[in-house]
């Protein structure tokens, strides 16, 4: 079992405290893009063992040729795999936007103590404490492992291209279903009479997220599915 971060917008932290959210959808495209590339190859979604681990990865399959494996060696390489970021039992601990107190704001988060005053911005910048006022907005990515909140645990891990989504996927990805009453089945509200499919509303939200035309690229993505804990993960561990 490994532990990881992992960085969520503040709506998509929002969907995993209201229970909404057990899946999330990572782009491969950036991984590949560290990799040589042969013409003619693409993933296939196979998941691999790296240096006899049981780390997932992305194999690579020729269109024509057919599967290759480490022994194989074309145009001089081998071994030629995409690792993804975990595996199913590893856990993900949740970085946000967050603010400390504001005479921190000179400190690096590496340097600050743990259990100091922290806000996180999808709850609102939050109420002054007695003693502190919130300080300035921190990136997600320097949020440390002691300020983090929430915890995942890697339940399933699926390579497949963003299209293949299902309805009860994008649900999982924490749609906000509407109660009120329509005829074709679950429905997300995203203005007064405006009503998306769960699917056409993961589409919006993969655009405002990776940029106009993201979706019609129909990347390889990683699709991991996790149940979540409301808890540091590190308290999770002395409470076990």
């Amino acid at each position: 079992m490994t532990d990881r971060p992992i960085l969520f917008s503040g709506p998509m932290v929002r969907a995993l405290l209201d229970g909404r959210k057990t899946q999330t959808r990572r782009d491969l495209t950036k991984t590949f893009a560290r990799y040589p590339q042969l013409e003619g190859y693409d993933t296939n979604g196979t998941l691999k063992p790296v240096d006899g681990r049981k780390v997932p990865c992305v194999e690579f399959v020729h269109s024509k040729l057919g599967l290759w494996d480490p022994e194989t060696n074309p145009s001089g390489r081998s071994g030629w795999y995409v690792p993804l970021k975990a595996a199913v039992g590893d856990r993900l601990y949740v970085r946000e936007h967050w603010r400390s107190r504001s005479d921190l704001d000179n400190i690096p988060p590496r340097e600050m103590m743990s259990g100091v005053a922290v806000w996180y911005e999808a709850d609102g910048k939050g109420p002054a404490t007695d003693l502190h006022m919130p300080g300035k907005h921190r990136q997600a990515m320097h949020m440390p492992r002691w300020a983090s909140r929430l915890t995942l645990t890697v339940t399933d891990v699926r390579v497949e291209r963003l299209q293949d989504i299902s309805g009860a996927d994008a649900i999982a990805e924490g749609a906000e279903i509407t109660r009120e009453q329509t005829m074709t089945g679950p429905m997300v509200k995203v203005a007064p009479g405006t009503y998306l499919s769960p699917v056409a509303w993961y589409h919006r939200l993969w655009d405002e997220i990776n940029g106009a035309g993201s979706w019609d690229a129909n990347p390889w993505v990683v699709a991991y599915s996790f149940s979540v804990e409301r808890q540091n993960i590190d308290l999770i561990e002395r409470a076990a």
